[in-house]
């Protein structure tokens, strides 16, 4: 194997936090320590690194790599910032694609001044007939024109198909199915590999792919997984009583987007309590009875579990579940394999101290908070300031031994790793955010302790070489809310190793290692 000396600048190791130089053999780290200790190494090549910063690479822990895809390479309406601008991208979008399927994400109704979505008909009148495809933000309701609601008739007999081409819940799921199978599979190629490469150019090393029957089907999570790429791949394969199958696919997991629940902004969240612009407490798809036997049948096989749930009663509903597969199965197997719950955004204490008696991973997306959180975001209109500003409670998830896990949920919010990073320290709701340190570790180590890897993501000997480099602008920093512990940080006696600053611009991804494969280097 081709042995590499890194030498030159500030590596991230909990082996030496004054280290300077790594070297790497192959696909694994052989050695860390000082430039001068270098010095007696011999390596097949030298990388000198100028003073860049040499970090563990991120891992991405919620990803929809198609969808991602698709709005990288085509509409992308999260920043529109009207309905009409909206259909105006749409006609574009339309006119480009010469009579192809136009498929789009990200239009958020909150952020408009009509404070409504399109219809079936704007969509019919933008596209000239056409067939499209509009998921909300958070990618839990659609609007659809009638040429895709056409070739999807069966929607109209399932539960959330709505007027004028917004669809929710089960009828959303048959639409996008639809919307999908139109997409050819170059484009869906080109899809993922522009969010693979993307994720590269930010740093991100691993992504965990939460498919599923209703997402974007199992073709397109064969694919995914089939992409030569450097960047890793997870695949978690959401689908009730579907552990054979997720084995079949090659999923690490019967989980990820297994839906409890729906999402807030679509108002299918699972409630205790109505919302506070709708009278309903939005839908629970699935029983603690359901989360038990799957989590018994995952547990048996050795295999994670996991589930989406935002709300407080489809929290419940999960935790319920999994308490009545420990009576079944025990408590030291269920724990031992570390099953997984996305999102987990309106928490109790009490479920908290659940989820940290049983093991469970909070998988979570601190951009959630970024966009939506505070006392004039789209939390407090859905909950109301008191069960708004309890949302997200990473501090308390941290404090109980909760093992986090950060990620992006793209496309519903971007790939962006050091945006998450600061979203998580810098909360809405003050008292609920991490230290920096934390939510680096979070969106590093963090993710692959929560696919049940407990080697990679730190650089020591003997672990994969799997980092990235980045131009930093300033000195690293240690940042914590305590003053009196950051002025101690910051004394070289005191051997803490720093991170880039928050407040700073976000650090320049110079290259990224993957096992010892390079998945980006900036021109």
């Amino acid at each position: 194997m081709t042995t590499t000396l890194w030498r030159g600048g500030r590596v991230r190791t909990p082996v030496d936090p004054f280290a300077t130089a790594l070297l790497t053999d192959g696909d694994t780290v052989a050695w860390v320590g000082s430039d001068e200790a270098a010095a007696a190494l011999s390596a097949d090549r030298v990388v000198d690194l100028d003073d860049a910063w040499l970090a563990p690479a991120f891992v991405d822990a919620h990803v929809h790599a198609t969808s991602t895809g698709l709005a990288l390479t085509g509409l992308d309406l999260t920043d529109a910032p009207s309905l009409a601008v909206a259909l105006s991208r749409v006609e574009q979008a339309a006119r480009l694609a010469r009579g192809g399927a136009v498929l789009g994400t990200g239009w958020d109704d909150t952020r408009w001044p009509e404070r409504r979505p399109p219809t079936a008909a704007e969509l019919d009148r933008a596209s000239y007939g056409g067939v499209v495809y509009l998921a909300r933000t958070d990618v839990h309701s659609a609007v659809a024109s009638s040429a895709l609601l056409a070739a999807a008739p069966q929607a109209r007999d399932e539960a959330g198909f709505l007027a004028d081409g917004l669809v929710r819940q089960a009828a959303h799921h048959v639409v996008r199915k639809a919307a999908y199978d139109a997409v050819p599979p170059t484009q869906r190629r080109a899809a993922q590999l522009a969010t693979l490469d993307r994720a590269a150019a930010l740093g991100i090393g691993c992504v965990h792919e939460c498919g599923g029957p209703d997402i974007a089907g199992e073709q397109d999570f064969l694919d995914l997984l089939a992409v030569e790429h450097p960047v890793q791949v997870l695949g978690y394969w959401g689908e009730l009583d579907g552990v054979d199958r997720a084995r079949a696919l090659g999923a690490i997991g019967a989980g990820g987007d297994l839906f409890a629940d729906g999402a807030l902004g679509s108002h299918t969240a699972g409630l205790h309590a109505p919302y506070a612009d709708d009278p309903g407490c939005g839908v629970l798809y699935l029983e603690p009875d359901d989360v038990a036997r799957h989590v018994a049948a995952c547990t048996r096989a050795g295999i994670q579990a996991g589930f989406h749930a935002i709300g407080d009663a489809a929290l419940d509903a999960v935790l319920h579940g999994i308490a009545r597969a420990v009576d079944e199965v025990g408590l030291g197997p269920v724990r031992a394999l570390r099953h997984r719950i996305e999102h987990a955004e309106l928490l109790r204490a009490d479920q908290i101290a659940t989820m940290a008696g049983y093991g469970v991973v909070a998988s979570v997306q601190p951009a959630f908070d970024a966009r939506w959180g505070g006392h004039d975001g789209m939390y407090v209109e859905r909950l109301g300031v008191d069960r708004a500003l309890g949302m997200n409670p990473y501090a308390a998830l941290a404090a109980q031994g909760v093992a986090l896990a950060l990620g992006s949920d793209a496309p519903v919010t971007p790939l962006d790793p050091w945006g998450t990073v600061r979203a998580a320290v810098q909360h809405r709701t003050p008292g609920s955010g991490l230290s920096a340190r934390a939510a680096f570790a979070a969106h590093t180590r963090g993710g692959w302790r929560a696919a049940g890897d407990d080697v990679t993501g730190e650089l020591v000997p003997g672990a994969p070489a799997t980092f990235a480099i980045w131009a930093v602008d300033g000195e690293l920093v240690v940042q914590t809310p305590d003053e009196r512990v950051s002025g101690w940080s910051t004394d070289p006696r005191a051997g803490v190793a720093g991170l880039p600053d928050l407040g700073a611009p976000d650090p320049t991804c110079l290259r990224t290692v993957v096992r010892g494969q390079d998945a980006y280097v900036r021109s």
